[in-house]
């Protein structure tokens, strides 16, 4: 047995414990995002502009499939750290077991779709005649490692929620590694083009999916895995799907919009996609705060709900969203200032630089929109209102958000609105949730004070 490491975010600093559980999770992040870039600047310099945008191109297609599993794993997460906070063991072994019956259900279906699917759901998307081979073949390679994705997910959410932030990262730096040697192995010396890839890419998944299971399994603590005890919990299963379901939507909702921009993308052709591309992968580094402080305030305000302590809860939302928001915004600073030189770095022909950088220019000085929102989001699911979050996403991110390129592609289509749309949509979904957190803290305090 390995020991264990709970770490409980019930009592003690509240931005010591927040900040211990998400330095881990943000160095994670950022060598998950390393491994995401990794296939892109590769491709984009060994093979050229039409392999990169069948790269990038088919990413917002990925993320569509996948979002949806990881968003149930996200919803196992709070009902776990729920039941840790309230330390009722009985539930805590239900629910991890639950959780790992749901990843091997998911992992079968979405392979499957992703294979299956594939050729229709790209050309649907408009992907040029001369990128679409490459992104079927891409696409289709990577999801025969979907398991290997949708296992690692589950078996981290369930870690996470212990408040383990820091196995995860090991796990990450290890696959990272091992995705850029194998992308260079079989890319530069094995000429495998964009099937090496994601033939990489799947090998890792799967690596680090094994280390994060070996550890689930030798852990001493009431989430081990047994694997005989793995079976679907019909009372643990609806809990899991309240919360994990919407937040599945949400995450789907959110592809979809992305699908759609992508496909008002793929109108302006490869250069287009590829310059797009190479900006979505850089902007990903930016989310790196975001995420890390929303999976530490997901998980804080879970334990801590499940404690009946919600007077930290809302001390840890002030300083999960002052500490997202401000890194988010410097972040976006930076991917202003140094745009030419990092679009470069992926694909150097001055058509794709061109419109990389255009989009960075005018998207990256409104991340803390972009954070705020997120942290919300997160802020909500920890206190099981996941319907919050996935309505508003729905309304803002994808409603308006498809309804203003719908309605531009009809009277001037023109490439500028592919980034005008998200600043837009992220300051719409501001305000709503600045509104509904009001609401709910100013309930919750009148209950509290009624019961006092």
């Amino acid at each position: 047995m390995t020991k264990q490491s709970t770490l409980l975010m019930t009592e003690g600093s509240i931005p010591g414990k927040m900040l211990r559980f998400a330095f881990p999770v943000f160095i994670g992040n950022l060598f998950q995002q390393l491994y995401n870039t990794a296939d892109a600047l590769i491709v984009g310099n060994f093979i050229g502009s039409k392999a990169l945008a069948a790269v990038t191109g088919a990413g917002n297609l990925v993320f569509l499939i996948t979002g949806f599993f990881i968003g149930l794993s996200m919803g196992a997460s709070v009902v776990i750290s729920t039941y840790i906070g309230a330390r009722d063991k009985g539930n805590i072994k239900k629910a991890v077991h639950t959780d790992i019956a749901i990843g091997l259900i998911s992992s079968v279906i979405m392979t499957v779709v992703g294979i299956v699917f594939a050729p229709q759901a790209l050309r649907l998307m408009n992907t040029p005649a001369d990128v679409l081979p490459l992104s079927v073949l891409y696409f289709r390679l990577y999801f025969v490692g979907a398991a290997g994705m949708v296992m690692y997910n589950t078996f981290v959410s369930i870690l996470q929620a212990a408040g383990d932030s820091k196995h995860p990262l090991y796990y990450l730096m290890f696959s990272s590694g091992l995705n850029i040697f194998l992308d260079i192995l079989f890319i530069k010396y094995f000429k495998m083009g964009v099937g090496g890839a994601a033939i990489a890419t799947t090998i890792a998944q799967f690596c680090s999916a094994g280390m994060a299971m070996y550890r689930l399994i030798h852990v001493d603590s009431d989430y081990r895995l047994v694997w005989g005890d793995v079976k679907i919990d019909r009372r643990m299963l609806k809990k899991i799907m309240g919360i994990g379901l919407p937040s599945a939507c949400q995450n789907s909702i959110i592809g979809f919009a992305n699908v759609v921009v992508q496909s008002y993308i793929n109108f302006f052709g490869d250069m287009a996609i590829a310059g797009t591309g190479a900006y979505v992968k850089i902007e990903g580094f930016a989310f790196l705060p975001i995420t890390s402080f929303a999976m530490a305030l997901t998980t804080f305000t879970g334990q801590n709900r499940g404690a009946g302590r919600f007077n930290r809860v809302k001390k840890g939302a002030v300083f999960g969203t002052i500490c997202s928001l401000s890194i988010a915004e410097i972040i976006g600073i930076v991917i202003y200032v140094l745009a030419p030189i990092l679009i470069a770095a992926f694909d150097s022909t001055p058509d794709v630089v061109a419109f990389g950088v255009e989009r960075a220019r005018f998207v990256s000085l409104f991340y803390f929109l972009l954070a705020f929102s997120h942290i919300m989001a997160a802020l909500f699911r920890g206190l099981g209102k996941s319907m919050f979050p996935m309505i508003v996403m729905l309304v803002s991110w994808c409603v308006i958000r498809v309804s203003i390129l719908a309605v531009a592609g009809m009277i001037h289509r023109t490439f500028q609105m592919t980034y005008y749309v998200y600043p837009i949509t992220w300051a719409i979904s501001s305000v709503i949730f600045v509104a509904l957190a009001f609401k709910y803290f100013k309930d919750l305090n009148k209950g509290i004070t009624s019961k006092e």
